[in-house]
């Protein structure tokens, strides 16, 4: 069975990350499925950001929720893209989403998100928060969710479990077979990131990942080519 590939914040390798472009570079790429980071600006929008301040990746400065909406949309987020909402995402790009909640309060307009465009089956919701994962069992019990972790990675099947969540995205160089196979005793799916070279995807075929959070184009071609 041939590993799911999940384009991190869309191809970030090559493209601006957590920017349209980026997600349809993934579609056109062939990227199973599409990850992306939520936060609420400071007008209650649903933003598409990985950092809690906008430095790094756009032209500005300043904290994402003390920004409205209007001036997180002036900001040129890598050659020319501007921040997407999360409502602009769903409707623009096709496929199946992983949904990072970074920030827990975003968890109930997520939710209400998700009930008026009817994503229920097109949507897995991920986090590190186990807050927002329990929010979101909640108010969408019947949405697949994903426990995201780095160095917590060796408590992470009892903690995923403990939250209902479906699967386990966890930092590569910190799974290995003990914690897999843990997962795989709970019914756990287990993702890998970030797997950007041969050695990473030889080292996720090796420990049986059920896929593998890239960056990089050509890591979804050689899953496709050995398919």
């Amino acid at each position: 069975m041939a590993l799911l590939t999940v384009g991190h914040r869309g191809l970030m390798g090559v493209e601006p990350e957590n920017t349209l472009r980026s997600f349809r570079r993934a579609e056109l790429t062939g990227l199973d499925v599409i990850e992306l980071d939520v936060r609420l600006s400071a007008d209650d929008a649903l933003v598409v950001l990985h950092d809690a301040r906008v430095d790094r990746t756009t032209d500005g400065r300043g904290a994402v929720a003390e920004l409205t909406l209007a001036e997180l949309r002036r900001l040129d987020a890598g050659g020319g893209e501007r921040v997407p909402t999360l409502q602009e995402v769903v409707t623009e790009v096709g496929g199946h989403l992983q949904l990072e909640i970074k920030d827990p309060a975003a968890a109930e307009r997520l939710a209400g998100l998700v009930e008026r465009h009817r994503l229920h089956h097109r949507v897995t919701v991920i986090s590190f928060h186990d807050a927002a994962l329990s929010a979101v069992a909640a108010l969408l019990p019947e949405v697949p969710r994903g426990l995201v972790t780095g160095t917590s990675t060796p408590s992470a099947p009892e903690r995923a479990v403990a939250l209902g969540c479906a699967l386990v995205s966890g930092e590569l160089p910190r799974l290995d077979e003990e914690v897999v196979g843990r997962c795989r005793d709970a019914g756990l799916a287990v993702l890998g990131w970030t797997v950007n070279t041969e050695a990473e995807l030889a080292e996720a075929r090796a420990l049986g990942l059920d896929g593998v959070v890239t960056d990089r184009p050509e890591i979804a071609r050689s899953v496709r080519a050995a398919a």
